[in-house]
């Protein structure tokens, strides 16, 4: 018989997208606690059947499975060629590394094919063994079919030899692309490339007295520690404002706050710095699924990551940066006034009547933004709302002016009003209010 648990999360997978869940919703309709109900409901956002949206809620969403290239492996190319594997299938786990395309002599490719290297290849058995003899794999185009010879001898090396019916261009291609997005999503900066860790991590337990906490304070000269049970699973978070007053016998949990906002290893250094800004937070305990500390994350830690990030060279083009790397500066503007930007409408940034697709435009103000806020001695910002106006349609080839003018700016945020124009005429309006995160 299944447990309530599991009735809640079938329950809740039967749900339409986009439904709104609460925990007094879930314990009213299936008759169970609102302890329950909590329990279920989180272990529904672990695995993707909800998801909590700041001043939202907590809503029902499509369940994705996990599509993340940790490392390209030839397994994981056979996916993306949809090919099948001749041989060597024992070596499908080994990453690639780089790929050959074998267009030339045997004599002269040999230089080229090194230990985990991928060549690609028509029906050319006499490189296909060449290029196994060398340590690389082998993926043949064309649909062709190769040896047993060579089926055998992949065996034996446990390199892959790969099929697919794609030719040797296309196939390049889509290797290329998929190399292109694992270099792009290991430049996107997260909580474990820059958190504290556990054994680093100052906390308390929940046994621990008012008496510990001024002690652990006066040590380490920090007032907010995450608050865990003798499983090290947080509980709660505790700072000096919570303990202000109170008697030093008293525990932790009396007095700590529950059900803090936590972060996790796989979330962008983005993300939390928004969390962080909007709810004006200094430090967040960084957690497993199952609510372990793993250690924590500080506002000075975040803005260092951001300034970082800003600074490195791409090595893989986003569409973002495709798009932001045509913003270009106009030079004559005077030092007073605020700085003036241009852009030219190519083909790629156009929808399918010829004008500027809506996204690029919206993509263009937020770069503009971000490179104002930069004059002003604002280096990390998040953009929390736009408002634009298309007032005209852009057509392709045009040549935009854009002239940002910032409204209000404090530290905490910053309102602008930006401007593109088309031959001196207004063609589109926007204001912007951003999120500032400077050191406190």
């Amino acid at each position: 018989m299944a447990t309530k648990h599991d009735q809640i999360l079938k329950y809740i997978e039967g749900l339409p997208i986009g439904d709104r869940i609460s925990v007094r919703s879930i314990a009213k309709n299936l008759g169970v606690s609102e302890g329950t109900a909590y329990r279920a409901i989180k272990d529904a956002e672990n695995i993707g059947l909800v998801s909590t949206i700041q001043r939202v809620g907590t809503i029902r969403i499509e369940r994705k499975l996990k599509k993340h290239i940790e490392k390209l492996t030839f397994g994981e190319v056979v996916r993306i060629i949809e090919g099948d594997v001749l041989g060597g299938s024992a070596g499908l786990d080994k990453v690639l590394n780089k790929f050959v395309i074998g267009a030339m002599t045997e004599k002269a490719m040999t230089r080229y094919i090194t230990p985990g290297s991928l060549m690609i290849v028509g029906n050319r058995q006499g490189v296909q063994k060449l290029a196994l003899e060398n340590g690389a794999a082998v993926l043949i185009t064309g649909g062709f079919d190769t040896e047993n010879e060579i089926a055998e001898l992949a065996d034996e090396l446990e390199m892959p030899v790969l099929r697919t019916t794609y030719d040797t261009f296309t196939v390049a291609t889509m290797i290329n692309r998929a190399l292109s997005d694992q270099l792009i999503k290991k430049d996107i900066m997260l909580v474990s490339d820059i958190y504290t860790t556990l054994e680093k991590t100052n906390y308390l337990f929940s046994t621990n007295t008012i008496a510990d906490y001024q002690k652990l304070s006066e040590k380490t000269h920090h007032s907010r520690f995450p608050v865990v049970n003798k499983s090290l699973r947080l509980v709660g978070i505790v700072t000096a404002k919570d303990v202000l007053g109170k008697s030093e016998t008293l525990t932790m949990d009396k007095v700590m706050t529950k059900d803090p906002i936590v972060v996790k290893k796989k979330m962008s250094v983005a993300s939390v710095s928004h969390q962080m800004i909007w709810d004006g937070l200094e430090v967040m305990p960084v957690v497993e699924d199952d609510l372990s500390l793993v250690g924590f994350v500080s506002r000075q830690d975040v803005m260092k990551a951001m300034q970082l990030v800003q600074r490195q060279p791409q090595i893989a083009d986003t569409i973002s940066d495709q798009i932001s790397g045509e913003v270009m500066p106009i030079e004559e503007v005077s030092k007073s006034d605020e700085p003036q930007f241009k852009f030219s409408v190519t083909p790629q940034m156009v929808n399918s009547v010829g004008t500027i697709s809506f996204g690029v435009l919206s993509e263009i103000i937020s770069n503009v933004t971000q490179r104002t806020m930069i004059t002003n001695q604002r280096r990390n910002v998040l953009i929390e709302q736009m408002s634009l106006h298309y007032l005209r349609l852009i057509q392709l080839e045009s040549e935009l002016d854009i002239r940002p003018r910032v409204l209000e700016i404090g530290r905490r945020s910053a309102k602008l009003d930006i401007e593109v124009y088309l031959e001196n005429a207004l063609v589109a309006k926007a204001i912007v209010v951003c999120q500032v995160m400077e050191r406190t």
